[in-house]
């Protein structure tokens, strides 16, 4: 039996130990910054709903990288939308001298309205 092998299916080298083959893990160094809101949704996701993906992730060491450029591409898409639906519906700084209540509850909609999107197209895909 040969004392290495690599498995094309999931990437990973194995070194064999006495009958069994284990997997050559290596631990990681990297200070990784703390995730965000939308990083820990994505991270609860996949271990509740794709543990395949989320293992092989952590083994290769991908999963912090990943969920980090979702936190961010999922932040600059609320910032987009939420811009966009600002103009689209009118709410201004005008309002919000105007007419604070009312600015309050349109911003919390259009969050809202938001949200659900980027959780839908971003976080839960």
């Amino acid at each position: 039996m040969k004392k290495h092998i690599y498995d094309e299916k999931n990437g990973l080298h194995y070194t064999l130990h006495g009958d069994v083959y284990l997997p050559d893990l290596v631990y990681s160094n990297h200070e990784y910054p703390p995730l965000g809101k939308y990083g820990r949704m994505r991270k609860t996701y996949l271990q509740e709903h794709h543990k395949a993906s989320f293992s092989k992730m952590l083994l290769r060491d991908e999963l912090w990288p990943h969920l980090l450029e979702v936190d961010e591409q999922s932040h600059e898409m609320m910032d987009t939308i939420v811009e966009r639906m600002k103009q689209e519906c009118g709410i201004t700084e005008q309002l919000k001298a105007d007419d604070w209540w009312r600015w309050v509850q349109e911003m919390g909609n259009i969050r809202n309205a938001a949200e659900e999107y980027v959780l839908r197209e971003i976080v839960f895909q």
